[in-house]
């Protein structure tokens, strides 16, 4: 089918279907491919959903769609194709595990879902890997972004949830966009290759950030308000691929607080053009200027405990041919 108002799914459980089971099946062609709509302590494992995509992007069902659904464990499949890998809104206390998404817009699409765990997903070129919206208390764990293209995570509207050990690699703009959610902690995950890092914005106070690793994105932060942000906990900071530092004491955290961005970051963010003049006299005055007095430092992120050393990763990576 192609009415998205109608669910026309390859599977369709209903409020009825309690304890229903869902598994090992190759569900191809579809609108949607499993749909959840209200069953309660459902099981949807090892299913290969293979959608339709020869609609337009607005017009295409999810490959696992879920709604007002309990206790369900969905795990072990694999999504290709269609418009969300899984789509699931006012649905608490489930779990997501274990599942790949390839070629859809959102990975993982959060809305109105509390007290779910969304752990070791795969998502590989897809626009969003996790997007995480009005959703509280979640336990996002060892989850895998590839190659995305817009954000490996986005957290919008979140609070008092966990996000640890996971890793988000070569996203085209941004590893993690943070909009106005707090309370969060964010430990333990690895962020590398992306054009930004984290984006966060004003609204995003009290998330406690530690023990993360910043490698090699071409902005590690971009905060372009003025208030400043502590991002260390209990004397431990993250890990920056380019923080010159040093540790006299030798106990793994360097000497120096770290400072992601400087006045000109927020010159380049407001006048992109400016960068024709990186390596103008007058901005490399500026630059050694600001080093030299940290008081004239922009708000922004503060790590006082910067780790010398990336933290050990956790989460599995996909077998390297089938990235």
């Amino acid at each position: 089918g192609r009415n998205p108002g109608a669910l026309d799914s390859g599977i369709l459980a209903e409020s009825g279907a309690t304890g229903v089971v869902i598994e090992d099946n190759q569900v191809d062609g579809n609108l949607f491919g499993i749909s959840l709509q209200g069953p309660k302590d459902a099981r949807v494992r090892n299913n290969r959903i293979h959608n339709r995509s020869d609609l337009r992007l607005n017009e295409r069902g999810n490959g696992i769609n879920v709604w007002n659904t309990t206790g369900a464990i969905i795990e072990g499949n694999q999504v290709r194709g269609g418009r969300d890998g899984l789509f699931i809104t006012t649905a608490n206390g489930n779990v997501i595990h274990g599942n790949r998404f390839e070629d859809v817009r959102f990975a993982v699409h959060y809305m109105y879902a509390n007290d779910n765990e969304i752990s070791d997903n795969v998502s590989i070129g897809n626009h969003v890997g996790y997007a995480l919206m009005f959703s509280n208390n979640l336990k996002i764990y060892r989850n895998v972004s590839l190659r995305d293209r817009d954000h490996g995570l986005m957290i919008h509207t979140c609070y008092r949830s966990d996000v640890a050990d996971n890793y988000i690699r070569d996203t085209e703009d941004k590893c993690v966009f943070i909009y106005t959610a707090a309370q969060n902690k964010i430990h333990g995950n690895r962020f590398e290759g992306c054009g930004t890092g984290i984006h966060f914005t004003g609204g995003s106070e009290d998330n406690k950030v530690y023990e993360n690793a910043f490698i090699n994105n071409r902005t590690q932060v971009k905060y372009p308000g003025m208030v400043s942000y502590e991002w260390s906990y209990h004397g431990r900071g993250n890990y920056w691929s380019d923080n010159p530092a040093f540790d006299l004491k030798g106990n793994g955290i360097a000497d120096v607080a770290y400072h992601p961005n400087d006045i000109l970051d927020r010159v380049m963010w407001k006048y992109p053009t400016a960068k024709l003049l990186l390596s103008s006299p007058a901005l490399v005055t500026l630059r050694a200027a600001q080093s030299q007095f940290p008081a004239i430092s922009p708000g922004g992120v503060v790590d006082s405990a910067p780790l010398m050393k990336p933290p050990s990763l956790s989460v599995a990576l996909p077998p390297e041919g089938s990235r």
